[in-house]
């Protein structure tokens, strides 16, 4: 059970004065949020605040200075490059490789893109927001050979979006996986999520990327507030 922290997402700078949008500020940040107790890190590179898999080697650089030791994940949503073959062009010429990346399974290319992150030696994030994902993964031959699975539910109605996890875990159930599992929401899910990971006794993660609020409604001052904040919930309780 860890919490990740997730700095920064897809989110305008607009979103929040304190959102890391250049490879030191996120450096700078990601140090923050291990020293406030986030375990690991996952973060979304981007050159002049434009996401792109081209900063990748620059930005886990300047992370890993700042934080060695420490696992860095990265995205690789379809819609950073919009294009399958640049895609798997970037991914194929990282020098400086993350330890992890996330890819989901709602994108067509996904099983191209895993199999290219495993021939590159990088740990796979499998991303599930939907019965439907689980379904997919399950369905593929090699879908244990993945670091951890992320039940990642961007729905904002809370008993619909529990409902979603729970209908994933099932078919994760169902079929016998057992990797490791990683639990977060968005926004108005994220503080509900955080306590039934912790109830599950599965991972979680929280940042700017999945919500800019603390658990009582207040904005948060910055991604270390809010990491810490997860982490005395996670310590305050014993799990299950």
């Amino acid at each position: 059970m860890i919490v990740q922290a997730c700095i920064n997402g897809a989110r305008p700078r607009d979103f929040h004065p304190r959102l890391p949008l250049d490879a030191q500020a996120m450096a700078n940040d990601a140090a923050a949020c291990v020293a406030a107790g986030a375990a690991e890190l996952h973060i979304h590179p981007r050159i002049d605040e434009r996401e792109t898999l081209a900063a990748v080697d620059a930005t886990v650089l300047a992370v890993r200075r700042a934080c060695p030791g420490t696992l860095i994940g990265v995205s690789t949503g379809a819609w950073i490059e919009n294009d399958v073959e640049r895609t798997r062009a970037a991914i194929g010429a990282w020098q400086e490789l993350p330890d992890y990346a996330s890819v989901n399974l709602s994108e067509v290319d996904a099983p191209g893109v895993m199999e290219l992150l495993r021939q590159r030696g990088v740990g796979i994030e499998a991303g599930l927001a939907t019965t439907a994902d689980a379904e997919r993964f399950v369905g593929l031959a090699d879908h244990s050979r993945v670091l951890r699975i992320l039940i990642e539910i961007d729905i904002q109605d809370l008993p619909a979006a529990l409902d979603e996890a729970d209908g994933i875990a099932a078919v994760l159930e169902r079929a016998g996986v057992r990797r490791p599992i990683l639990l977060h929401g968005v926004d108005a899910t994220v503080w509900p999520f955080v306590v039934l990971a912790h109830r599950k006794r599965w991972s979680t993660r929280v940042g700017l990327e999945d919500g800019k609020t603390l658990a009582d409604g207040s904005m948060a001052r910055d991604n270390a507030e809010i990491v810490a904040a997860a982490v005395a919930m996670f310590q305050s309780a014993p799990a299950g």
